[in-house]
């Protein structure tokens, strides 16, 4: 494979189809752009507009789409169609495992539940059920179906390839992936972790990732959005702090990044791809050539292969359907569950605290409400925000609880959910380890970047 593209002499054209495309990319999903005063980036802002103009019918829209995903499911395992078991993308949308056939049934029902607010309250509470449907689900079903579409200019024009070739020789050393998984880590720690999950599941199912990498990939970059991790400080009452804050973050998660994928359960997923194989894809240098030259003809290789933008669009529709069909029914089965237990049993404040001596020992105000909100930011990402801002009074504290909320990173309503739904080999106990353990790594950088900011 190697030797073909040293071989392959791409033509201006080739350059300009890998270099176009692949601007608008980078400039769709990882450019932050200040709009209305507020910083986000060009996928979430065509999100957002979606959002407004659907308004509140978007809960309808995807409760009938989850059910439409629940019997098609139903159909192609008992019927087994051949319009579905002929076609390699329906049958593996539909054909699913007994256990997420189940999972999707349960998310129909709770988002029907939901939807005409009847059967008991913990599922469609504005807390449990309300939370997803309304909230959560509406900023899913419009970030998958531009992020979906807009996917391949990263993927499929040789984007990938140019930094493969760049950054091998930092991210193998550094973070123990390739040099190509750099553009999926910055777009989902840039973007946004549903874009990150939806990237990495592709490249995985594709044959570009082993299943360490995507489980490294999936579980250790896949962080919020910008936007989101303002929304965290403003509830916190934090909103003059976003410097440090960010800055913070990014500290704590550089270090996660270090460690986890050097640590069980991470280390020992299997360095074989989806196929079984464990043949490595290459990123060697041929001799004679510097890394940017031999990166951007790799790229202008790739980009001369794409011979249809119809595959393109297809490809991108096919993203959409994947996510709307296969990982939302999840999201909303997994994270209301998740968010009952929190509502209606102590069990996350007993889970926090064993944390109560180790915060004392740093030194946190107000460790014991501060250990409250430590275990439950694994049921959702937001509810450490909720909780402490009516139980915290210290700042300090309220910074620390901002900080955590976003690098635990692994939340069931959301990023969990997605992970379990979409193709990447984690399993619900991968997650509560890796929540675990990003919890304890993470905790000691953002309580020193505490001290010394206030």
């Amino acid at each position: 494979m190697d030797n073909e593209k040293t071989q392959l002499q791409p033509s201006t054209t080739s350059y300009l189809k890998f270099l176009i495309p692949s601007l608008i990319g980078i400039f769709l999903f990882m450019i932050p752009i200040s709009y209305k005063g507020e910083v986000t980036i060009p996928v979430a802002l065509f999100a957002d507009w979606l959002q407004g103009l659907l308004g509140e019918s978007i809960p309808a829209i995807m409760t009938w789409i989850i059910a439409l995903a629940v019997i098609l499911s139903f159909i192609a395992v008992i019927a087994k169609p051949a319009f579905i078991m002929n076609n390699t993308f329906l049958k593996s949308l539909f054909h699913v495992r007994p256990f997420w056939l189940i999972t999707r049934l349960l998310g129909m029902i709770f988002a029907f539940m939901t939807l005409y607010e009847i059967g008991p309250e913990w599922i469609w509470s504005p807390d449990t059920g309300g939370l997803l449907l309304t909230g959560l689900i509406p900023v899913l079903f419009s970030v998958f179906l531009f992020a979906g579409l807009f996917l391949p200019l990263l993927l499929n024009f040789g984007l990938l390839e140019l930094f493969g070739a760049l950054l091998t020789k930092i991210m193998r050393p550094i973070f123990t992936l390739p040099g190509r998984s750099s553009i999926d880590c910055l777009a989902s720690w840039l973007g946004d972790g549903t874009i990150g999950v939806l990237l990495t599941s592709k490249q995985y199912e594709e044959g570009n990732y082993s299943k360490r990498e995507a489980a490294v990939i999936g579980t250790t970059f896949s962080v919020v959005s910008i936007t989101f991790t303002i929304v965290v400080l403003k509830q916190l009452e934090l909103d003059a702090y976003f410097g440090p804050y960010y800055l913070t973050i990014v500290l704590a998660g550089f270090v996660a990044a270090l460690i986890l994928p050097r640590i069980p359960p991470l280390s020992k997923k299997k360095d074989t791809y989806v196929d079984e194989s464990d043949v490595r894809n290459t990123e060697d240098i041929p001799e004679g050539m510097s890394i940017f030259s031999w990166g951007m003809k790799s790229a202008a290789n790739t980009a001369q292969k794409t011979k249809s933008f119809d595959v393109i669009v297809k490809g991108g529709f096919q993203n959409v359907l994947d996510m709307w069909m296969g990982v939302i029914p999840i999201v909303m089965a997994i994270g209301t569950v998740a968010l009952g237990i929190e509502a209606a049993t102590p069990i996350f404040e007993w889970l926090g605290k064993p944390f109560v001596p180790l915060l004392q020992l740093m030194q946190v105000p107000e460790a014991a409400n501060a250990a409250q909100t430590i275990v439950v930011g694994f049921a959702d990402m937001f509810l450490p925000a909720l909780i402490g801002v009516e139980i915290i009074e210290s700042e300090m504290t309220r910074f620390i609880i901002a900080c955590l909320s976003v690098t635990q990173l692994i939340y069931m309503s959301e990023v969990g959910g997605l992970l379990l739904g979409s193709k990447i080999p984690v399993n619900f106990k991968d997650l509560v380890l890796i929540f675990l353990e990003r919890t304890l790594v993470t905790l000691p950088v953002i309580v020193l970047m505490a001290h010394i900011i206030f």
